[in-house]
């Protein structure tokens, strides 16, 4: 072991981080790996300015910081010593800690100098408890902010619906519009009513279940209503945006009301509200509000408590809001939850809204809190489909079963040495990586911009880490080397060679190119050009005017998220790792049309299985 070095108030051991002047409970748990130096010293800080040299609260304060950071809003004080603590890409054993007894940590963080309750005449401190979760009081702020303008927009009069219209229009839509077994889909007329006859609403469902289609449709149905209608369309990334808009406009629809949504496009919620410069407000808020009668949100399950809220109070109270995603998907990388935290709230039945429905020709299911799930899924099936649920709904056997079974569309690696130069059994793996690439590279020498992004798109390599023996800079070497080893088609001396795979590291609004697009280069009679999908001709841009650039052989999950491929291959990392996660599983699994394999041990599939990301937060208990 290495001597241990000491730089300001920092001390590091073998890569490990403490704070030197830490003492009692904070010292503890920063020794274990639980709390960040940083952590230990915002509590310390707060400590001296409020006059508090209780280490419980010191302790809970450092503790709500460290909850930040993994995502939670805030920490519940009696369930704290329970949730997977981890740092770095190690879980931390917190079973032996000195945990507070939580009764009387809790009276003592209610009595502290830093922390005020619910009521108004306590502002100005910096930590609020209520209902047993402590919060830094920003968040607290924004999230009674959030609660509060739901309630408001639930409470009002709901919008003027010409219901016989509605019915007709319906009636057109969903004739027009059938599913592949005969069966109109009864769940996305049901949503599009929903979404039509509230001022806010909330679009759920797994990939492929008809999000994009059930929008389109909606928008026509509101444009058919209303032609006037002013719209926005929004995502949380700029690649995201740029799917939604490229998805709507291929979705199939009769031609007058084809007419009714062409020319939307959608930007980032960002752009959509203004950001102003060395500013974290935006131009649109509760005193300029945006100058849409609707608002849709894609991909909301990657969307901030934060930026939620700046969300809310720009858009009028008398303009719909339909929030649309995927609640079991990857949340949002900074803190809070809040699709999940809508679709899990409780609200009370509506008797008199479902009677409504009924009317306009939508029955079923008791709809709560303007929450509709689609469930009916499009994008696969078979053993797929059994694999994701089984993962979605918890089952690890299922999901195991499912691994097991020996069906074409679902692989199991088991028992390879991830740790090796060349682990065994991944024969098939890297003939399916080296023949793609090989495919990839005869279409872009040909110059053909549209088979070239086929190609690249056919097979995807994820990964849950960046780095180590399971991440994405080893797997991506790997790829190179098999791929070089095979003998390239293309002159690799060349950066910008036919068949390089392009991985976007940075938003380019000029260009129309987003953080985490992907494209490749190809051969054109005007030298070499990078070209990216858009759902009509390929985007071609010259390689000098491109910046943010890296070469994709694999990429993580996250990275991943709101893209699908036909196949995918999946690298997962031991059971232990904190970044196996339901979430992260679900997510990988799900982003295949055609095949998935999955490499890794079933302790791991169970582990990832067994750990739901736990993402503390008040809104789905007082919405």
């Amino acid at each position: 072991m290495s001597a241990p070095t000491v730089v300001g108030d920092l001390l590091a051991e073998d890569g490990i981080r403490f704070a030197t002047r830490a003492t009692g409970l904070l010292a503890a748990f920063n020794m274990r790996g639980v709390l960040a130096p940083t952590d230990v010293h915002v509590a310390r800080r707060l400590g001296r300015l409020g006059g508090e040299d209780d280490e419980q609260v010191l302790l809970a304060a450092a503790l709500v910081v460290r909850a930040l950071r993994a995502g939670s809003v805030c920490l519940d004080l009696a369930a704290v010593d329970r949730t997977v603590l981890a740092e770095g890409d190690e879980v931390v054993d917190t079973s032996d800690l000195p945990w507070p007894d939580p009764a009387p940590w809790t009276a003592a963080v209610a009595a502290s100098p830093l922390v005020a309750d619910d009521a108004a005449t306590a502002a100005g401190r910096p930590l609020r408890l209520v209902d047993g979760l402590l919060y830094l009081d920003r968040y607290w702020r924004q999230e009674e902010q959030v609660r509060a303008t739901l309630a408001q927009r639930a409470a009002a009069p709901p919008p003027e619906v010409d219901e016989e219209r509605l019915h007709v229009a319906l009636d057109r839509l969903f004739r027009a519009r059938e599913g592949g077994d005969g069966a109109p889909d009864d769940a996305q007329r049901r949503a599009v009513a929903v979404c039509t006859l509230r001022w806010t609403s909330v679009l759920a469902g797994g990939p492929g279940t008809g999000k994009t289609t059930t929008v389109a449709t909606l928008l026509a149905v509101l444009r058919d209503q209303d032609p006037s209608l002013r719209i926005a369309l929004a995502a949380p990334t700029g690649k995201a945006a740029a799917r939604l808009s490229e998805a709507l406009a291929e979705v199939d629809l009769p031609d007058a009301d084809r007419a009714r949504i062409t020319g939307l496009s959608a930007s980032t919620i960002h752009r959509l509200l203004g950001p102003i410069r060395g500013s974290s407000r935006f131009r649109h808020d509760r005193h300029r509000h945006l100058p849409f009668d609707v608002v849709v949100v894609d991909e909301t399950s990657m969307v901030s408590l934060t930026l939620m809220a700046r969300l809310l109070e720009a858009v009028r109270p008398d303009a719909r809001l339909v929030l649309v995603g995927d609640p079991d998907q990857l949340a949002s990388v900074e803190a809070g939850a809040v699709l999940g935290d809508l679709v899990a709230a409780p609200a009370d039945p509506e008797p008199v809204f479902d009677r409504t429905l009924e009317r306009v020709g939508a029955p079923g299911p008791p709809v709560r809190g303007g929450v509709t799930v689609l469930d009916r899924t499009w994008r696969f099936h078979g053993t797929i489909a059994t694999l994701a649920a089984a993962i979605r709904e918890g089952d690890a056997d299922a999901a195991v079963a499912a691994l097991r079974a020996g069906h074409h569309d679902v692989v199991f690696v088991e028992d390879a040495d991830l740790t090796t130069r060349d682990p065994g059994g991944l024969r098939e793996l890297r003939e399916e990586v080296v023949g793609g690439a090989a495919e990839t590279e005869l279409a872009a020498l040909d110059g053909d911009a549209s088979l070239a992004l086929t190609r690249l798109d056919e097979h995807r390599l994820l990964c849950a880490h960046r780095r180590g023996p399971w991440g994405v800079t080893r797997w991506a070497a790997d790829v190179e080397r098999w791929v070089l080893e095979a003998g390239p088609v293309a002159d690799r001396d060349e950066e910008w060679y036919p068949g390089r795979p392009l991985l976007v590291t940075a938003n380019d609004h000029d260009r129309g190119i987003y953080n985490g697009d992907t494209g490749v280069v190809i051969s054109t009679p005007r030298g070499a050009r990078a070209v990216f999908a858009r759902g009509g001709a390929p985007v071609e841009i010259a390689p000098a005017l491109l910046d943010g650039i890296a070469t994709v052989h694999a990429m993580t999950v996250h990275r991943a998220q709101g893209s699908q491929f036909a196949r995918v291959s999946v690298i997962l990392p031991p059971a232990e790792s904190p970044l196996l996660t339901r979430e992260l599983l679900y997510t990988a699994v799900t982003r295949a049309r055609t095949k998935v394999r999955l490499v890794g041990s079933e302790d791991a599939v169970r582990a990832a299985i067994a750990r739901p990301i736990g993402r503390a937060s008040g809104l789905r208990r007082r919405r």
